[in-house]
């Protein structure tokens, strides 16, 4: 599933194109995706002028004129296509055709992703984002958010910030890179973390989110950004999808056997247990 940067990558994608541009009509071929498509999804955003975007965790709001928004999350398997072909692709659900004859084609071959319209002032309250954590890359998530979001918690600290509750945004390749450059063990207790590990904990996610960013995000299976472009990060994986390879900051054998891998509430979970080791 995205995460985080590729979310945000497509979400900048969409809005290069789309921002000031009319949606001149849009295009259902599927309904069912995770939840059913509205019937009037396509008369209630046609005509509508393209005034903004935001991310909210791993969901794309794109903000119309007249108080009304498209909430989107890509599922496991979506993408966007901005082209200007005509030619369906396989698995394209949803179209928006602009005034200058562009297509954003919602693609998802899985149909885990979902699609729907709100009022703009219902945002916050709205049932898939009402209960989320804070954004990591805001300027009010200090460290001692952090630490508040982590207090009394007893599962370990992998399962925890994988809880969009707790932070939002925030996925399996994501959590495993900053929790291995903060050197903590992912079997950690949340709540038993010092002050000091989580502020290098803060550090690290909020680094490994940027640099993701710049990059693209990463590459893995379905996804690629909007233009059709891969991301690169994946090339910057320090542990995730690593087993059984060197650690980038040990000194190798004997002392160190290199990345290990074990699975963690149904997810996988990469770290090295000598430059992580429990503290």
């Amino acid at each position: 599933m995205p995460e985080l940067p590729e979310v945000e990558t497509v979400m900048r994608g969409m809005q290069i194109a789309l921002q000031g541009r009319v949606i001149q009509t849009a295009i259902i071929r599927r309904y069912d995706l995770r939840w059913r498509i509205s019937a009037d999804f396509s008369q209630r955003i046609s005509g509508r002028k393209v005034i903004g975007f935001r991310r909210r965790g791993k969901y794309i709001l794109m903000r119309l004129a007249g108080d009304l928004s498209v909430i989107l999350h890509l599922g496991m398997s979506g993408r966007i296509v901005l082209d200007s072909d005509k030619t369906p692709a396989p698995h394209e659900h949803v179209v928006l055709v602009t005034d200058d004859g562009k297509r954003c084609a919602f693609v998802d071959p899985r149909r885990f992703g979902m699609i729907d319209v709100l009022p703009t002032p219902m945002e916050d309250t709205y049932r898939l984002l009402s209960g989320m954590g804070p954004e990591p890359l805001d300027a009010d998530f200090s460290s001692s958010t952090l630490e508040n979001g982590l207090a009394r918690k007893n599962a370990s600290i992998k399962t925890v910030l994988l809880d969009q509750k707790i932070v939002a945004g925030l996925g399996n390749i994501y959590v495993c890179e900053a929790l291995f450059r903060a050197g903590i063990h992912p079997e950690t207790p949340a709540g038993t973390l010092k002050k000091k590990q989580i502020r290098l904990l803060h550090e690290a996610i909020q680094s490994v989110l940027t640099e993701a960013i710049a990059a693209g995000g990463s590459s893995l299976k379905d996804y690629v950004r909007p233009e059709g472009g891969l991301g690169y990060f994946q090339h910057a994986w320090k542990v995730y999808a690593r087993k059984g390879q060197a650690c980038p900051d040990c000194p190798g054998l004997p002392e160190c056997e290199g990345v290990q891998h074990m699975t963690q509430a149904g997810r996988s979970t990469f770290f090295c247990p000598l430059h992580q080791g429990k503290r």
